[in-house]
Formats: C-alpha cells, sequence, structure tokens
C-alpha cells in the first residue's frame, strides 16, 4: 500500500475511518527523516492492512501543532482512534517490525475500558 501523505483536509478522517494508521512527522531538510523514509515504505510495503501515513511538518504546521511535534522524525501511531505511540527518532526496520507487532498484540477493548476509567476519574475531580 502507498504512503499517504496527510494535511489539514484529511488528517482527521484517516485517522477516524482507520483502524491501524501509523504517521511519520517528517520535513524535507531533516537528515534523519530522509533516512528513515525507506524503512518506513518498505514496512508500508509489508503490511499492507495498516495505513502508513506522512506529515510534512513545514507544510503543515497545524496539525504538527496540535499534537505538540518537537522534534523529527516523530513516529505516531493510532489504533481504533487512540493514539497508542508517539515518539521522536526514527526507528531501523526490525525495530519498526517489532513495535508494530506489539501494538497489534494489544487489547483494544482493554484499553478503551481503561480510558472510560480514567476519564470516569477526571469527571469526579
Amino acid at each position: 500500500m502507498a504512503v499517504l501523505d496527510l494535511n489539514e483536509e484529511n488528517f482527521e478522517s484517516t485517522v477516524l475511518d482507520n483502524d491501524f494508521v501509523i504517521v511519520d512527522f517528517w520535513a524535507p531538510w531533516c537528515g534523519p527523516c530522509r533516512a528513515f523514509a525507506p524503512t518506513f515504505e518498505a514496512a508500508a510495503e509489508k503490511h499492507p492492512d495498516i495505513v502508513f501515513a506522512k506529515v510534512n511538518t513545514e507544510v503543515e504546521q497545524g496539525i504538527a501543532g496540535s499534537f505538540q511535534i518537537r522534534s523529527i522524525p516523530t513516529l505516531m501511531i493510532f489504533r481504533e482512534k487512540v493514539i497508542i505511540y508517539s515518539e521522536a527518532g526514527s526507528l531501523p526496520a526490525s525495530g519498526l517490525d517489532e513495535l508494530i507487532g506489539k501494538v497489534r498484540e494489544l487489547d483494544m477493548a482493554e484499553v478503551h475500558k481503561e480510558i472510560a476509567e480514567e476519564q470516569a476519574k477526571a469527571d469526579k475531580a
């Protein structure tokens, strides 16, 4: 599957309409971002059931700002509309595959239950 370019118009719908989305926040001037791009693209080919997408932080400063992206590359993973992972820095192919495997194994019913419990606590406070 091809890597999508996300912008203000399609970011939200991409995350809301897909169960598993991996987003690479990058910029053209960023050497580590350019070095990570082939690894990211190879993972997209290897995992066609996952949406792989990129946000150019130079062009899409609003999106980058809303997620408080301070360093790039930053990798963010959404499962069922929940941010599961958000870390700056690139990963080797083996590290990205391992991370994808761990995120796949998550019991999302349990994750949603924990979020609901935390929200209930916050609402009482």
